[in-house]
């Protein structure tokens, strides 16, 4: 016991979940990771394949298997009507209200991009888009409604 009384030890102890809000915050902040990847291709002029694992049964054998495939990840960003750049952050199939009535960040070329998409996943990071994300999770859950 000589040695572990060196540390400080605590009583706290890991979640078994996370709240709902910290959940969508990752899965958003994971989605961001993927455009800045794909961001960083497109400055560089090249392309990035993402890849995920799938697992099937085989039919013959009824052994499960599994196979890296290739995911299609579609670009946030757009040539707007003045020739820039903008993007759009999407939760889902949703598009993030950013301020009352903007959905687009105005980005001057595409080195700015990646910049630009730290500074959104700081602010996602931090919850500034917190109602953001929970009304596009909300109007997505009504989707599922009979």
């Amino acid at each position: 016991m000589a040695v572990l009384s060196a540390l400080k030890l605590t009583s706290v102890r890991k979640p078994t979940n996370l709240p709902q809000v910290v959940q969508r915050r990752n899965k958003l902040l994971g989605r961001i990771a993927e455009q800045v990847e794909l961001a960083n291709a497109y400055a560089n002029g090249t392309t990035h394949l993402f890849t995920k694992v799938r697992t099937f049964t085989d039919k013959d054998t009824g052994v499960r298997k599994q196979v890296e495939t290739s995911k299609r990840v579609k670009a946030w960003w757009f040539t707007s009507d003045n020739g820039k750049l903008a993007l759009s952050v999407r939760y889902g199939a949703k598009v993030l209200e950013l301020a009352k009535g903007k959905y687009a960040i105005e980005v001057a070329t595409s080195a700015e991009l990646v910049e630009t998409l730290d500074i959104v996943r700081t602010a996602v990071a931090n919850g500034e888009l917190d109602d953001a994300i929970d009304n596009a999770a909300n109007k997505l859950r009504t989707g599922f409604e009979k």
